[in-house]
């Protein structure tokens, strides 16, 4: 468009995966991640930028730690808030981009002075969950400090609209797309599911600009977002999500749109994707034109990384033919890894300002990958990875992983082994969470083994659930669902043979699997039960951790009421469980079992009433259900009878007639709990059994509170 000047320039800064708190529980590496956060913040305060763009996983769990907001907090209040007025006018509608109870951008509001606007989309990392569906950056829009924006409340159903920006006659429609699982989202782009809105006046004049936070390549068939199933109005698309730092925006000539990937701001494995100098960029837009200023990170902890295959190196390629040669193969090895060490740290100091350079050098992270297979015979002796990644304690960051030994796979073809088959002792040694996705390594180890119910797909993605998102029950309701549905399976089967209902199990998960890779099945949440107001969870813990407290089906909470009056608080002190009053209400009184056969009858009936327990669902009211145990009511029995003592010392006869009339029943109930306390002195003292009719489960009073009197006297027994 010609005409334009600088002033109608809108300048972004572009980054994305902060990852803020990762690994932040380390000594060496706890603050390098919020220090790069913070770098780049700076940067777009020292570049006077007119906004920041930030392409998902902003933190590196959707539960930040306090030091990880805080850290965030404190560098966004130091860059973003100032006396400038922000020259971005913003043109649509605010309340159908941003959402909660705070629905514009922050420098519009008349109670912040916000100079350098921060918009955001949040990743796989930083996603919404928990109870109101919030995201650690829904804390920081509500504090003003963030403008949040495209969400995807419906993984089945997405519409993209994008926030109209100008300045002078530079018009920006940004798109924002947040992370959704990638089979779901291939599926609904697939369907024709996704619409994007545009302008609708001079569409020719906007410069169209999207970030999106998902997989760029095709680690599986539909585990990826492809650029053709982005539409071609586009002009440049931000990607998140990928670590590798391709800060060049390429051409895709199909879809006549550029791509640029900034990468991670900080190394959360050490792959070689991770090597990559990390950069980012500013992209300046005038009228339909960019250009993009690529700057590189300078406190970034150097990362140097090399591969070597040990039957091609000159100098001890002979080696495997030889007894004893650890020492030689380990003093050979020891040799690399220092010379990475220096170049590591010369790197480190090229790329410093002059008055920067005389600081301490960071420790550098290094990762040496040997592969010691022996072709035509003998054995490298290699020496055990931990050990020999601890002999760089003083030089390196990463003190357990230096080297990674592994071996050339001889085929990919599964084994159908019952025995589970586990890798090798060297691999599992130099393994750590942050350096392999979770489902691989479940899919890896799973394809040694037989599964015949549990789709294996579906597990990894549980397991993920239970490490990545802290989910404790992931694994419970995955077990759950799938047996439930092999159950409903077989059931609607005709009547088979005894051989044939294990083909029809197979072939059930197998279509299981293959739905779940296609995105159709989705993935169940766990439901927590709301917290009763009883709850004291100092002294009883957290009650989301409590098995009672999870709605494992629907039909569990269909039937939450019947289970009600069984769900009782754990006991505390000398391990006597209380009763509570809804409990109590079906409960029929009976003199207790004094034979074992009756014990274990009534020990039967309690693990069947526990069973009951973990399956209970949710209700609108529980909290009388769950109450701290107190001194249970039935104790003042005792100290009534020794009350009455001198009565009983004037009639002996008769209460010996009436403990021998109550040994002789000849019929018990046992439907009392296990809990019940003894009959004082073994004396029975006959009951009325109660019917159910009789039973008013209103009834707070079905046992009288002891009096003061016969609580001193229970203690003074004690």
């Amino acid at each position: 468009m010609p005409g334009l000047t600088a002033a109608d320039t809108i300048r972004i800064l572009v980054a994305t995966d902060s990852h803020v708190g990762y690994n932040e529980r380390d000594h060496i590496r706890g603050d390098d991640s919020w220090k790069s956060f913070h770098e780049v913040m700076c940067l777009a305060k020292e570049k006077d930028v007119d906004m920041v763009l930030l392409a998902g996983d902003l933190f590196h769990e959707n539960k930040p730690s306090r030091k990880s907001m805080y850290q965030v907090m404190r560098s966004l209040r130091m860059n973003c808030l100032g006396e400038k007025p922000c020259q971005l006018e913003v043109l649509s509608d605010m309340s159908e981009n941003f959402q909660g109870a705070f629905n514009h951008v922050n420098y519009e509001d008349p109670d912040i002075n916000i100079s350098m606007p921060v918009f955001s989309i949040h990743g796989n990392h930083d996603d919404p969950s928990g109870e109101g569906h919030f995201a650690a950056l829904d804390l920081l829009q509500v504090s003003g400090l963030v403008n949040y924006f495209g969400r995807t409340p419906e993984s089945d159903n997405i519409q993209i609209k994008p926030v109209l920006l100008q300045k002078g006659n530079t018009k920006l429609a940004l798109y924002g797309m947040s992370n959704v699982r990638d089979e779901r989202l291939f599926r609904t782009f697939r369907d024709g599911k996704v619409k994007f809105f545009q302008p609708g006046t001079q569409k020719e004049d906007w410069f169209n600009l999207m970030t999106v936070h998902q997989n760029h390549h095709a680690y599986t068939e539909t585990g990826y977002l492809p650029e053709n199933f982005l539409p071609e109005f586009l002009d440049l698309v931000v990607w998140g999500h990928e670590h590798e730092c391709l800060i060049d925006p390429k051409y895709n000539p199909e879809m006549n749109f550029h791509v640029m990937q900034p990468g991670s701001s900080v190394a959360t494995s050490l792959m070689p994707g991770e090597a990559v100098p990390k950069h980012v960029a500013i992209l300046s837009v005038t009228g339909r034109d960019f250009k993009v200023e690529p700057i590189r990170l300078k406190t970034i902890r150097p990362f140097k990384m090399k591969e070597i295959v040990l039957s091609e190196e000159k100098e001890i390629k002979d080696l495997a033919k030889r007894q004893d040669h650890r020492a030689e193969l380990t003093r050979y090895l020891m040799g690399i890894v220092d010379e990475l060490i220096d170049d590591a740290i010369e790197e480190w100091r090229e790329i410093q300002d002059s008055d920067e350079a005389e600081e301490e050098v960071p420790k550098p992270l290094i990762r040496l990958r040997v592969e010691y297979s022996a072709p035509g015979g003998g054995n490298y002796d290699c020496e055990n990875p931990q050990r020999f990644s601890n002999r760089f304690v003083e030089k390196v960051a990463n003190t357990n992983d230096v080297v990674q030994f592994y071996r050339k796979k001889a085929s990919a073809s599964r084994k159908a082994n019952s025995a589970a088959e586990m890798p090798e002792e060297s691999v599992l040694a130099q393994l750590a969470v942050d350096s392999v996705r979770i489902e691989k390594l479940v899919r890896e180890f799973l394809e040694a083994q037989n599964l015949t119910i549990l789709p294996q797909n579906s597990f990894g993605d549980a397991v993920s659930q239970y490490v990545d998102k802290d989910d404790k029950h992931a694994m419970e309701v995955f077990v759950h669902d799938s047996l439930k549905s092999q159950r409903k399976h077989l059931m609607g089967v005709d009547q088979a043979e005894e051989g044939d209902i294990m083909g029809n199990v197979d072939q059930y998960r197998l279509e299981q699997e293959a739905l779940f890779a296609k995105g159709a099945v989705k993935r169940t949440k766990t439901k927590v039960k709301p917290k009763p107001a009883t709850w004291n969870s100092d002294d009883d813990g957290s009650w989301a951790d409590q098995p009672i407290a999870t709605i494992v089906s629907e039909d569990d909470e269909q039937g939450g009421e019947d289970d009600e009056a069984s769900m009782v608080a754990p006991a505390k002190g000398r391990g006597k469980a209380a009763a509570t009053k809804k409990a109590a209400a079906p409960v029929k009184k009976a003199a207790p079992a004094k034979g074992g056969r009756g014990k274990k009858k009534v020990v039967e009936e309690e693990s069947e009433d526990e069973d009951i327990l973990m399956m209970d669902d949710d209700e609108e009211e529980e909290s009388p259900l769950f109450v701290k145990p107190s001194a249970p009511a039935r104790a003042s029995k005792k100290p009534a009878a020794r009350k009455a003592s001198p009565a009983k010392r004037a009639s002996a006869a008769p209460r010996r007639a009436a403990a021998a009339k109550s040994q002789t029943q000849s019929k018990l109930d046992f439907s009392q709990p296990s809990f019940s306390q003894p009959k004082a002195n073994g004396v029975g003292k006959k009951m009325k059994d109660l019917s159910d009719d009789e039973i008013d489960d209103d009834d707070d009073a079905f046992e009288p509170a002891p009096s003061t009197a016969t609580v001193k006297s229970t203690r003074s027994r004690r």
